[in-house]
């Protein structure tokens, strides 16, 4: 197996859906993409892909964007990990996340989906929940407001500016978890919790 990681950013194809919060990994990857010069190319795989290195010297990556429906992501995940040789813990998906507050990244390996059924998918086609996640928080539904009416509705007027902010911690969150570990990255991006 290979030392090369695949990342892939979840999200739905169309414009229509483009500035959605549901297409937030996508939008980490456009900006990974911008730092590494290089444009995404259409593969055989169902997905957008551009291959290469995080920086000088850097991690071999391919940056993956599914050009399905969220809920069918794990098809393009799947065929990508086998064409390139990468194990599942040498997966990442960057996501929205609902449980987290807007404009905080957070990082994981396993565990459950939250109700995320592109994370579904993907753990289904990988047959293992064993892949690493940068879960990129879009904040709870106002009021009551139906979870999937709020993740297909572009970001608020004030979330807009500071998106671009949210957008390069999780590109930078991405690039230290393929550098230096889930250990250290976390270390990085998780807040310490005060001491009670």
């Amino acid at each position: 197996m290979t030392d090369t990681w695949l990342i892939a950013g979840l999200g739905n194809p169309g414009t229509q859906y483009q500035a959605n919060r549901h297409n937030v990994g996508q939008m980490v990857l456009d900006e990974l993409a911008g730092r590494m010069g290089a444009n995404f190319k259409s593969s055989k795989m169902r997905a957008q892909v551009l291959e290469g290195r995080l920086g000088i010297g850097g991690p071999r990556v391919v940056l993956a964007k599914p050009l399905c429906y969220m809920n069918v992501s794990g098809g393009p995940v799947a065929a990508l990990a086998d064409f390139y040789g990468i194990n599942p813990d040498h997966v990442v998906a960057v996501h929205d996340e609902i449980d987290i507050p807007f404009n905080t990244v957070k990082l994981k390996t396993g565990g459950g989906e939250g109700g995320h059924n592109g994370l579904r998918d993907i753990s289904r086609a990988l047959a293992t929940k064993d892949y690493l996640r940068v879960r990129v928080g879009v904040g709870r539904p106002p009021g009551r407001m139906d979870t999937a009416d709020f993740v297909l509705r572009d970001f608020g007027t004030a979330e807009k500016k500071e998106l671009p902010f949210l957008l390069d911690e999780a590109a930078d969150a991405v690039d230290a978890l393929v550098r230096d570990g889930l250990m250290a990255a976390q270390q990085k991006f998780h807040p310490a919790k005060p001491a009670s």
